[in-house]
């Protein structure tokens, strides 16, 4: 941690100690000084990252908490009479792209972790009303409590993550639902200036169509506050899945990696078409064999990239393809029976693949917690990940693309290489949607070694460099190099933003440089 003569962890940028003090004196007003945390104990949570730059790079100055609208509203107020910037956070378990940290060092936290109200759920018309800080599964609790015929849609680590904070990163899930914006509808917005906006219907006073219906009247302005900092979320609408009669959960292991080109030539029509209706997996052999327990020391502790060799041998051992793609079918009987018959009629002409189902996979891993996934059951299975070399280091790299064979081959064989010249492993997987690719790759490495932190930096930005080359940008990344992948979607679009934050947010007091946008 960075040595400071100041009592306080870090400032806030062009900001004296005394003027700190008076705005922290304001903030305990506002919120309760228990709700205002300055100390090393209470800020290093908020410290901790597995991004590959030191840690003081993003060491925020306080943690606020606010528990409703109102105190939010008071905290943008001190923040612009004293011109502090303050970095919102929901549940901050965004672990691959940032954790809790602020992007710029000195910057107040505001943790909305207590404000998290269920406001209502509604299972004849599948709509929600969440506060930021309710948990995926304190959704799922409340929905098995109650017994609604409901489903969730949620991203791997859904346990303690959230959807106001998932769907405003524009994160996806497993399910039919898993395009999570998409099923966003009604949002309500703190803006820099205090005000309290609502999208859609949300401004019609006496409305009940907020969660049914997105558009409203004029522009509509949803996607404006994602990945942006116009505006801080209190209250988000989305829909729910109706939980189906059946539920069929498969796997396709297909033996070599030069496969993804035909894997991905059979799967795309079925998507298009709705036969599979959720978001395919096809996960390559370490994502899998973390995520059931096995660690790199187990098979090898020579240094670099995992050897083929012994790739070939955890396949083996754990029963596992070089591809392992993962859908299910969701319907009445007939339904199914339907697309199943067309599934497997698919997968028998492809000539290649081999078809796994929960009856044959029971209880094992990864099948098992890959089946909750797209069944929207909580769980924390894929945190094995992390465990995978060691060492606290995890950068998801996402870069998406066209649903074709020809660039998913084209991306793995690029991402491999550049990853194996570093010395680190290729632990990725392709996510199917309607007809785009993402493509998650977990830049894996130990922390705690300086020479390998370094390299891995080096990694990241070559591959972010070379994938940009060929056309391809990502579509979230961590808060060491937001500022980075914005110039790759060109100054037209880094001029527009900027106006747009001038004009909302004149003092830039709201995570400034989130997804590269300042004043």
């Amino acid at each position: 941690m960075k040595k400071t003569s100041s009592k306080y962890m870090a400032l806030p940028k062009g900001v004296s100690e005394a003027r700190f003090d008076e705005a922290i004196k304001k903030f305990q007003a506002a919120l309760g000084a228990e709700h205002v945390l300055t100390s090393l104990e209470h800020i290093k949570p908020y410290n901790k990252i597995m991004m590959s730059v030191p840690d003081e790079q993003h060491t925020p100055s306080a943690v606020l908490m606010a528990t409703s609208v109102e105190q939010v509203q008071a905290v943008v107020k001190v923040c612009n009479e004293y011109k502090i910037p303050v970095w919102t956070i929901s549940t901050g378990r965004n672990f691959g792209y940032g954790s809790a940290a602020p992007v710029k060092r000195g910057q107040i936290v505001l943790d909305l972790h207590k404000m998290n109200k269920i406001i209502h759920i509604d299972p004849e018309l599948c709509t929600a009303l969440v506060e930021p800080g309710v948990t995926y599964q304190q959704l799922y609790d409340y929905i098995e409590d109650n017994k609604l015929p409901l489903m969730l849609s949620f991203s791997a680590p859904s346990a303690i993550a959230g959807p106001v904070g998932n769907t405003m990163d524009r994160g996806v899930g497993y399910t039919p639902y898993g395009e999570h914006f998409l099923m966003q509808c009604g949002m309500e917005l703190v803006l820099a200036n205090g005000d309290v906006y609502r999208t859609g219907m949300g401004g019609v006073k006496g409305d009940k169509a907020w969660q049914v219906f997105k558009w409203g009247y004029g522009p509509t302005l949803d996607g404006m506050f994602t990945q942006s900092n116009y505006g801080i979320c209190t209250k988000m609408g989305f829909w729910l899945m109706p939980k189906p009669p059946v539920f069929k959960p498969f796997e396709i292991k297909f033996d070599n990696e030069a496969d993804i080109n035909e894997i991905v030539e059979m799967l795309r029509p079925l998507r298009i078409a709705n036969i599979i209706p959720n978001a395919v997996v096809i996960a390559g052999t370490l994502w899998e064999a973390a995520t059931c327990g096995v660690r790199r020391s187990d098979y090898t502790t020579a240094p670099g990239a995992t050897p083929e060799s012994v790739l070939a041998q955890i396949r083996k051992d754990k029963h596992l393809g070089a591809w392992n793609v993962y859908c299910a079918l969701y319907g009445s009987p007939e339904q199914v029976e339907v697309n199943w018959k067309i599934v497997t009629e698919t997968i028998k002409r492809a000539g290649k693949g081999k078809i796994v189902t929960q009856e044959e996979a029971g209880d094992t891993q990864p099948f098992k917690y890959r089946a909750q996934l797209m069944s929207g059951v909580p769980n924390l299975q894929e945190f094995g990940l992390y465990n995978w070399r060691g060492g606290g280091g995890s950068m998801w790299f996402a870069p998406v693309s066209q649903a074709r064979g020809s660039e998913c081959d084209a991306q793995f064989g690029l991402a491999k290489s550049i990853l194996n010249k570093h010395g680190l492993d290729y632990v990725g997987e392709f996510i199917v949607g309607w007809r785009d690719m993402h493509h998650v790759i977990d830049v894996l490495y130990d922390r705690s070694s300086e020479e390998e932190t370094q390299r891995a930096n080096a990694c990241f930005a070559e591959l972010l460099d070379e994938f940009e080359k060929r056309g391809y940008a990502v579509y979230r990344v961590n808060t060491a190099f937001q500022e980075r992948v914005a110039n790759s979607y060109g100054p037209v679009k880094r001029r527009l933003e900027r106006t747009l934050k001038r004009a909302l947010d004149p003092n830039g007091i709201l995570s400034p440089g989130k997804c590269g946008i300042d004043i």
